[in-house]
C-alpha cells in the first residue's frame, strides 16, 4: 500500500502551470460552447462530430472511426449520434462489408448546420486565442502542446480550431478516395463561394 511519503511531489511552479492549463483549457471550451450554444443552438461536442464527419470521405465515418477522432468527448458518442439523427443532421447507415458496423453520416442539413456555425466557432478561436499571441508565440505554444501529446498521436491540427482535423492526403490510406479532406475551414469558404446555401 503507498503512503502520502511515496506520492510524486510537484514543486509550487509544476502545480501552478498544471492548473492553469486546466482553467485555461475549462474556460476556453466553456466559452466556445456558449457561443454555439447561443447563436446556434448547438452544443461543442454536436460540433466536433459534424466537423470529423464532414471532413471525412464522403462525409462519414464508422462509429469507431469517428470515436477515435472527436476531440472533446468520446463517452455518449453513440448517444449524441443518436440526438444528431434525430434533429436530421446525421443519419446511419449499415456497413456491407460488416453486419455489426455502423456508419454515421453527415446529411445536406447537418451540412448547412455546420456551415452556418463554423464563423461563429472560429471566430470565437480568433478572439479568445490567436488574436492574443504573436506568431511567433503561437509556433512556441504549438511546439509545447505538441511535446504533451503521447507517442503516435497526430501532431498537426489544422486552422479549423480544436474541432478541425488534420488536413490529410489519401495516399497510403487503404480506400481509394483520391482527393484530399479538408479542413473546415476550407470547407466553409469553398462553400461560401459555390453559392450552395
Amino acid at each position: 500500500m503507498r503512503t502520502t511519503s511515496d506520492l510524486p511531489r510537484l514543486t509550487d511552479r509544476e502545480l501552478a502551470v498544471w492548473r492553469t492549463f486546466l482553467r485555461v483549457h475549462a474556460s476556453l471550451t466553456r466559452r466556445l460552447e456558449q457561443d454555439l450554444l447561443s447563436e446556434h443552438d448547438l452544443p461543442l461536442a454536436s460540433y466536433d462530430v459534424l466537423v470529423q464527419l464532414v471532413e471525412a470521405p464522403d462525409g462519414r465515418l464508422r462509429m469507431t472511426d469517428l470515436a477515435d477522432r472527436v476531440l472533446l468527448s468520446r463517452s455518449g458518442l453513440t448517444r449524441l449520434v443518436d440526438r444528431l439523427a434525430a434533429d436530421g443532421l446525421t443519419e446511419r447507415q449499415s456497413c456491407p462489408s460488416d453486419a455489426r458496423g455502423t456508419f454515421a453520416v453527415i446529411t445536406d442539413a447537418g451540412r448547412a448546420r455546420l456551415r452556418t456555425a463554423a464563423p461563429t466557432h472560429l471566430r470565437g478561436v480568433q478572439e479568445y486565442v490567436t488574436s492574443r499571441l504573436s506568431p511567433t508565440e503561437l509556433d512556441a505554444l504549438g511546439d509545447l502542446l505538441r511535446r504533451l501529446l503521447p507517442d503516435g498521436e497526430p501532431t498537426t491540427e489544422s486552422p479549423g480550431g480544436c474541432c478541425a482535423a488534420q488536413v490529410l492526403s489519401d495516399e497510403g490510406d487503404s480506400h481509394p478516395p483520391a482527393r484530399a479532406r479538408p479542413d473546415v475551414t476550407t470547407w466553409v469558404t469553398e462553400q461560401a463561394h459555390s453559392g450552395v446555401p
